[in-house]
């Protein structure tokens, strides 16, 4: 049976006495998933997991039903593209590029074309012929980009694949994603900043000390978190009336006058309670402007997540 899954099964990790990672379970179906965590929160493991790098210590990993054990296949079908700036200096971006294809075993016309075409899609083909030495930051990322995408392979596995790009090869880094996804593919990439990739991945998976601590669409991955209290901002001209009234309802965990002067901020477990509290003050005559669900920052909600939130 064809199995377009990544899967990880109770899959941990150790270096020595080092957390890689910890009993991860994870389904990941095809699209743009991203990887979000601190440095060194296991991250850079389940991708080198994934590309069969490195193997468990337990449990089982399979990528659209290969097993990271049987490499050849494997690499058949995977890309990677790791954040270290490991590529040869002393190669052209031609060479580098073409070389990862022969390796694969792709004939060398066919490889030259393949070479060729990568290189165009990520915009450096009239830097092809010059040494990797003489490339910018930038140019190296997407050199090494290109090498994973020559033999066209059904997943990508990028290590933070936006540092370094001008806010222009940004833009065309992620339409190539997105198109890869809209083919039913899988793009798994890593970054340490949930902000910038919550904009175009179909999933994000937070990462902390070496354990997955929730997953989903961030949306989804906020109502996953049911201990965690909803904070909202109740604009209006009178906080400390709207706060003794919101007191007589149930489910109110907090509210306090924001100090910048926004109104009132309110922090309660029961959100449709609150909502309907709101409506009723609003209708009892309190000039209400708006309210903002705070949560809505998905850098909130990860600092919330990993233990620094309340």
């Amino acid at each position: 049976m064809s199995d377009d899954l990544i899967r990880f099964d109770r899959v941990s990790k150790f270096y020595g006495d080092v957390l890689g990672v910890n009993k991860v379970d994870l389904r990941i179906p095809p699209g743009i998933t991203s990887l979000v965590g601190p440095n060194g929160s296991g991250k850079t493991t389940l991708m080198n997991l994934m590309a069969g790098l490195i193997h468990p210590g337990s449990g089982t990993v399979s990528v659209r039903g290969i097993s990271p054990f049987a490499p050849e296949q494997l690499m058949r079908i995977l890309g990677y593209a790791t954040q270290y700036d490991a590529a040869p200096r002393g190669l052209t971006g031609f060479d580098f590029v073409l070389s990862g294809l022969l390796l694969h075993g792709f004939p060398r016309p066919d490889a030259v074309r393949r070479a060729t075409h990568a290189i165009e899609t990520v915009a450096l083909t009239s830097a092809a012929r010059r040494k990797i030495a003489a490339y910018s930051k930038g140019m190296r990322q997407r050199i090494r980009l290109a090498q994973a995408i020559a033999h066209d392979p059904a997943v990508l596995v990028l290590d933070e694949p936006l540092n370094g790009l001008d806010p222009v090869v940004r833009a065309e880094t992620i339409a190539l994603f997105r198109d890869y996804a809209a083919r039913g593919r899988h793009v798994i990439l890593s970054s340490h900043v949930l902000q910038e990739v919550d904009v175009f991945s179909d999933q994000v998976i937070l990462i902390a000390n070496g354990m997955v601590v929730a997953e989903g669409a961030i949306r989804s991955v906020r109502e996953e978190i049911h201990e965690h209290p909803s904070q909202y901002l109740l604009r209006c001209a009178e906080p400390a009336r709207a706060a003794a009234l919101l007191f007589t309802h149930a489910g109110i965990l907090e509210a306090r006058i924001d100090p910048g002067g926004a109104g009132l901020l309110v922090i309660t477990r029961q959100r449709e309670a609150f909502a309907l509290a709101v409506q009723r003050l609003a209708v009892d005559g309190l000039a209400i402007d708006g309210l903002e669900p705070l949560d809505e920052n998905v850098d909130a909600l990860y600092e919330y997540l990993i233990g620094g939130g309340k």
